[in-house]
């Protein structure tokens, strides 16, 4: 059973092929070494992140920064998911980048709809939480229908964005997912995407933290602590552009 995550869904072959003998000992990731980076890049990121909102400036030239930036996230995303890069260096690359972007954006989301960015901050980490209590708890558990069911549904929705981006470039509007193709306002299809995204990336983290607590009692040095740690932080900042995103459909 794997992740839904694109960055720890590869984790079992690498346990089958970099675990330490006897599944464990002083050289081993735990979890509280996941604990401790996922911390300090969420740290890093916000803290980037608030540098980004108060110096740059909302110039002409930022959406083709923003764009940028994206994309390099993406591209940091991919490689250090394919080859399971475990040095921090790209990591927290990735982390800065992300920062600027979020800074920047979130800032003009907050122009818009003032306190907008405080909710979604507060419902991301309200969701993030709220999924590892139920995991914990067991009330929830990472069963291969639930992987089933949680990626099926992510790529789905990676359809419908595929789709809204060729609609938006051959249209020159917004595209289906986010406005009726006659009234030209926020139609319902918009809210249902932003609905099951957030219910998919809330249930990922229930895959997320069963791949990571495998990966532990299988033995992975601690290195991968680094790789963990950043699949947890790509699955959190899905889950704050959703929650943004719905915000904002609210209060358009």
């Amino acid at each position: 059973m794997r992740s839904a995550n694109p960055v720890l869904d590869r984790l079992d072959d690498t346990s089958r092929e970099h675990r330490l003998p006897g599944a464990g000992g002083a050289e081993a990731v735990t979890l509280d070494d996941v604990v401790v980076r996922t911390v300090g890049l969420l740290l890093l990121t916000g803290a980037t992140a608030a540098v980004a909102w108060a110096v740059v400036p909302q110039a002409l030239w930022v959406p083709a920064a923003l764009a940028g930036t994206a994309l390099a996230g993406i591209a940091l995303v991919l490689v250090i998911s394919l080859r399971g890069i475990t040095h921090p260096a790209p990591i927290i690359g990735y982390a800065l980048l992300q920062g600027v972007l979020l800074g920047v954006a979130s800032r003009a989301f907050e122009l818009v709809y003032p306190g907008i960015v405080v909710q979604a901050v507060i419902g991301t980490f309200g969701v993030f939480l709220g999924m590892g209590v139920l995991y914990r708890a067991r009330l929830v558990r990472a069963t291969p229908r639930l992987a089933r069911l949680v990626i099926g549904t992510l790529i789905g929705l990676l359809a419908v964005t595929l789709v809204n981006l060729v609609f938006r470039l051959f249209t020159g509007r917004q595209g289906v997912e986010i406005y009726g193709s006659i009234s030209g306002r926020v139609g319902w299809l918009a809210y249902v995407f932003s609905v099951v995204a957030i219910i998919a990336g809330a249930f990922s983290f229930i895959l997320d933290f069963d791949q990571v607590e495998r990966s532990v009692r299988t033995g992975l040095p601690r290195r991968y602590a680094w790789l963990c740690a950043f699949g947890l932080l790509v699955g959190l900042i899905f889950l704050y552009w959703q929650i943004l995103r719905l915000l904002s459909y609210l209060r358009r």
